[in-house]
């Protein structure tokens, strides 16, 4: 039985997302209702220029006082679609002052504010929905929430950020250059105007810190999540991989470390395997693979942007706020009882692939190796080229600290010998 009264939804912004949200709810009301067990009505919805098209909603519903609609106290869900820290924060407080619940794809205030919003939410006995955040219609967050908390997460490795890695799949598939594949990215769409928080990894590292904090169960801030974009990547860097039997990536990746008593999280582009499941990963798709002590190793995979993807995910998060307000229960809320801290990059174990531009004379990669071998950092692989006194000297070193492989490539640059150091790049995955 469906009950007669509606729940009421307040939409906040009606772009790309917003307006698929919208459509949705229009499309599917019957469904929606049959689910959760009463109807579901748009009340309003808040823009910032009303003058524009949105899609199928009715101009009544259209109102630029977003403010006063989250007050209006009839509110049951609020859905926050307008991105950003302000004025969404404060929107999204009142929203729970007044009794409603709230579902958000605003991973950039949760990176940034996540506790005080679950605080917030705690205070009024309101739910916190996001599962698209993070990755778009891929139910992510979900699982590692719910169907893997009796389990122990030691690892989230994941390709987040639709945008980037179309890039990079374009700089291999076509031999393209870092600015070539930027701008077909730019002209098909997958890249704003601005692609600052893309390429340069903010936008990744905003989900790498709401995946951490859900995986092992600890607060991890965005200033936690150590960030390097694409921008520096090379052809040159996309050749040496495809030589080792790997492709590049902008990887998010947030792992407990070998003693279990802190973690780290970070996003950089890395060398990956061909061999392994990410590496198959193309165009603007996303994928995460999450390594667990019962579950073993799970991949999550699929569209990770796009209006219908994501509000997908919101669509499935209303539901489950609608239903709670039906039976006066609550979803899960905040999980920070490990308390881990979060290790500094320095301290993170991995691998360095080194491109050099060296002299080419007798002598030289005993003298680089010796560089090597007085900071602790073992040499995997090496491959010398040469030609007219010029020579490219390649070196993939075995598993060491961060911090020791950064200082190892400080001093190669201050060799003699060294010309340059044309290109470093982490290799994980193996």
């Amino acid at each position: 039985m469906v009950r007669a009264r509606p729940l009421k939804v307040a939409l906040l912004g009606c772009g790309v997302v917003g307006s698929q949200v919208a459509r949705l709810m229009a499309t599917h009301a019957d469904d929606l209702a049959a689910r959760i067990g009463a109807p579901v009505e748009l009340a309003g919805v808040a823009v910032r220029r009303p003058g524009r098209a949105h899609g199928t909603v009715a101009p009544e519903l259209i109102t630029t006082d977003a403010a006063a609609l989250v007050a209006r106290g009839d509110i049951d869900v609020v859905v926050e679609l307008i991105g950003g820290i302000e004025p969404a924060r404060t929107l999204i407080n009142s929203a729970f002052e007044h009794g409603a619940s709230v579902v958000t794809a605003n991973k950039a205030l949760l990176a940034e504010d996540g506790p005080a919003l679950y605080a917030a939410a705690a205070r009024r006995a309101a739910d916190l929905y996001f599962e698209a955040s993070v990755a778009g219609a891929i139910p992510l967050l979900r699982p590692l929430r719910e169907s893997l908390a009796g389990d122990k997460v030691n690892r989230v490795l994941g390709i987040v950020n639709g945008t980037t890695n179309f890039i990079l799949d374009r700089m291999e598939s076509s031999g393209a250059g870092y600015g070539e594949a930027l701008e077909e990215a730019t002209a098909l769409g997958y890249a704003e105007a601005d692609p600052t928080a893309d390429v340069e990894g903010f936008d990744a590292a905003a989900k790498a810190a709401i995946l951490a904090g859900i995986a092992f169960h600890t607060r991890v801030r965005l200033d936690d999540v150590h960030r390097e974009g694409i921008t520096e990547v090379t052809a040159a860097d996309i050749a040496s991989a495809r030589q080792m039997g790997c492709t590049v990536k902008l990887l998010a990746i947030c792992e407990r470390t070998e003693d279990g008593r802190s973690v780290t999280a970070r996003v950089h582009p890395a060398m990956i395997p061909l061999s392994h499941p990410l590496a198959s990963v193309r165009e603007a798709y996303n994928a995460v693979f999450v390594e667990a002590d019962a579950a073993g190793q799970l991949m999550f995979y699929g569209p990770g942007a796009g209006g219908a993807p994501t509000a997908s995910a919101v669509l499935g998060d209303l539901v489950a706020a609608c239903r709670n307000k039906l039976g006066g229960g609550r979803g899960p809320g905040e999980s920070a009882y490990a308390r881990l801290p979060v290790s500094p990059m320095g301290e993170v174990v991995t691998r360095y692939h080194i491109s050099l531009d060296v002299a080419d004379k007798p002598g030289v990669l005993a003298q680089c190796a010796m560089v090597f071998a007085d900071h602790g950092v073992s040499i995997d692989t090496v491959r010398q080229t040469g030609k007219d006194g010029e020579a490219q000297l390649v070196v993939v070193t075995h598993r060491a600290s961060d911090a020791a492989l950064s200082a190892t490539v400080e001093a190669l640059r201050r060799l003699d010998t060294v010309h340059g150091v044309a290109s470093t790049m982490r290799v994980e995955g193996e």
